[in-house]
């Protein structure tokens, strides 16, 4: 019996070969060293041609020869591409690969650190063998899951993986299909769960056989930014729907990935009674068994529907990014607020309610769209929202691929990333953050002649949204998409360059992690007030029976030193009995920091500039 629809699948007696191509009167394997052997495949209902290959084995290349057409096209379902996209399939057997990780019971929502990594930049060697490496120490660090970024076959020697034209077939470029699997399997061996960033709104230009099999595939009716648009909802789309929902499903159960993330999900259009989205979730659960899963899609309009339960007429995934918090968090590191940062002033009262709420906009009015943006999610659980002060994007969309970090001064970075890392949301850090990394993440596409230009001119023409960027000056210095030393440039070395960063970031987590008014991730039980024009109080609140003991207090000063005096916040109140004392300070001298000034006098309390304190409760004996 077939696994999944589509694609070859080795049996007893040969290899089982179907292949939806309903353009198509006839459909040959090509097959043998020199792809000369064929074997026809017989028609089936429904546009598919299927038939077993008794001559063909594990490890065999193929192709297909399409009616009188000479070439010998790639499989739309190839499990992998030996020589790159242009080049012919190989049979590929998952049951010779010897998992290591039965015991293993997956990963939820609730309590996660994400750590966002690119297998080409991740390491100097850029393969997931040299990614496997770095695994204990990342979970050292703190981190609980790994997310991926796209690994399906590409054209080209380099690239971010967005343009991934075969999508069951993991990259060559950093390893075998078992490498991969090898790489997942020593995560979980050291505790971490990993979920795979896939491409289901476009493919990419350069490799893309899909249509000399079905036109079918996509939509005249949905176009979007980078491309076709899929057809999920117009004519013959039962078996698209069906090509990438299985394919989701396979990550699962042939790769054991934890997990979803879904790119650029609003450009996934469905009108079917059941959104595509929907199902993708539900058949990644079903190849989950009893192990937990994560989905976490990526939707730029903010619709709410996503991480709603199916009864309430929503998608059921579990988390979505929030840019809203990292464009409010930007300004109010950076001072600058171009282009999509229009809308963000960066003020404490935006930072306070983007943890509290989750999304800021939630229908209001956004300028730089012209339109509404958002949908409501006041009852959302703070898990669902993912947060992050760097990502492949946002570090990208920059002059020269500038982290956070060389955007703001340390002092505030470091009081930001105590904000994010506390927070009830779900936290992200993108690769190298943790420890200062000084490369850059730029963008990269290894296209050459037309593709080539056309791509750097768009993306030249992208960042023209900002300002700055736009200037003649600013455009000559981008660096070039298709050039081998701008892919260079992003790979991560020397891991402990800056332990200090290091540091802040382990004492962050662990704090996170064993704290109990932080753990428990209820923003329903954490209140903020507004202390000045750059600070801001969090007061997280426990529902033990020990009069808010356990309490805990975080402070966030932007600006210059804040004198408070007097102070009319109940926040800032200890509990009965107590008196606040210092439990961690973003100016500890082992962070890099200047030193801890004592806090508070009789009658007044004084917030240095640029950092962040959390409190807690001492009785007043023992103060």
């Amino acid at each position: 019996m077939r696994r999944y629809g589509v694609g070859v699948e080795v049996v007893a007696g040969g290899v089982d070969v179907r292949v939806w191509a309903p353009a198509r009167r006839r459909v040959a394997v090509a097959h043998g060293t020199d792809g000369k052997r064929t074997t026809d495949l017989a028609a089936e209902a429904g546009g598919y041609f299927a038939g077993v290959v008794p001559q063909m084995r594990a490890g065999d290349r193929y192709g297909f020869r399409l009616d009188d057409d000479r070439k010998i096209y790639p499989d739309p379902a190839s499990r992998a591409q030996p020589d790159g996209p242009h080049g012919l399939s190989a049979v590929v057997d998952p049951r010779a690969f010897k998992w290591q990780d039965r015991d293993w019971r997956g990963v939820g929502c609730r309590g996660q650190v994400i750590y966002e990594l690119h297998v080409g930049t991740f390491t100097v060697e850029g393969t997931y063998a040299a990614a496997a490496r770095e695994l204990p120490a990342l979970r050292d660090l703190g981190i609980t899951v790994i997310e991926v970024m796209p690994v399906a076959e590409f054209a080209g020697d380099f690239g971010w993986g967005y343009d991934g034209v075969d999508l069951w077939a993991p990259t060559h470029l950093y390893g075998t299909p078992d490498d991969l699997r090898g790489f997942v399997d020593r995560a979980h061996a050291v505790g971490l769960g990993v979920i795979l960033d896939v491409v289901y709104n476009h493919l990419g230009p350069d490799g893309n056989y899909l249509k000399a099999f079905a036109p079918d595939y996509f939509s005249a009716e949905h176009g979007n930014d980078w491309g076709e648009g899929l057809n999920f909802d117009g004519p013959r789309s039962e078996a698209v729907r069906e090509f990438f929902v299985g394919n989701a499903g396979y990550w699962i159960d042939e790769f054991h990935f934890d997990g979803l993330r879904l790119d650029a999900a609003h450009a996934i259009h469905d009108e079917s009674p059941e959104h595509v989205l929907a199902a993708i979730g539900r058949r990644v659960r079903e190849a989950a068994g009893d192990r937990a899963t994560l989905l976490v899609a990526e939707h730029e309009p903010q619709e709410t529907r996503l991480v709603e339960p199916a009864k309430n007429g929503g998608y059921a995934l579990d988390a979505v990014w929030n840019d809203d918090f990292h464009h409010a968090a930007y300004v109010a590191l950076t001072g600058r607020n171009e282009a999509y940062y229009r809308d963000y002033v960066g003020r404490p009262q935006e930072l306070i309610s983007a943890l509290r709420w989750g999304y800021l906009y939630q229908g209001q009015w956004y300028r730089w769209q012209r339109q509404p943006r958002g949908t409501p999610g006041l009852d959302l659980a703070a898990e669902h929202f993912v947060l992050y002060l760097d990502n492949h994007d946002q570090v990208a969309n920059s002059l020269d691929g500038a982290r956070i970090a060389a955007l703001t001064s340390p002092g505030r970075l470091r009081a930001m990333t105590a904000l994010m890392l506390l927070a009830p949301g779900t936290p992200m850090l993108f690769q190298g953050q943790e420890f200062g990394a000084p490369q850059p993440f730029l963008y990269f596409a290894d296209h050459g002649g037309d593709l080539g230009a056309s791509v750097r001119q768009g993306r030249g023409k992208f960042l023209e949204q900002f300002p700055s960027l736009a200037d003649p000056a600013a455009q000559a210095a981008l660096a070039p998409p298709g050039a081998r030393e701008t892919f260079t440039r992003c790979k991560l070395d020397r891991r402990q360059a800056r332990p200090q960063v290091v540091a802040l970031h382990r004492d962050l987590l662990a704090l996170r992690r064993g704290d109990p008014a932080f753990a428990r991730q209820r923003a329903d039980r954490m209140a903020g007030a507004v202390l000045g024009e750059r600070a801001l109080a969090l007061r997280f609140r426990t529902d033990d029976d020990r009069g808010g003991t356990g309490d805990r207090l975080l402070l966030l000063n932007l600006g210059t030193d804040l004198q408070l005096s007097p102070i009319p916040e109940p926040l800032l109140a200890p509990p009965r009995g107590c008196r606040w004392r210092r439990l961690w300070s973003s100016e500890a001298i082992g962070y890099g920091g200047r030193g801890e000034p004592a806090l508070a006098t009789d009658d007044s309390w004084l917030l240095p500039g640029e950092s962040a304190l959390v409190l807690a409760p001492q009785a007043e004996e023992a103060a």
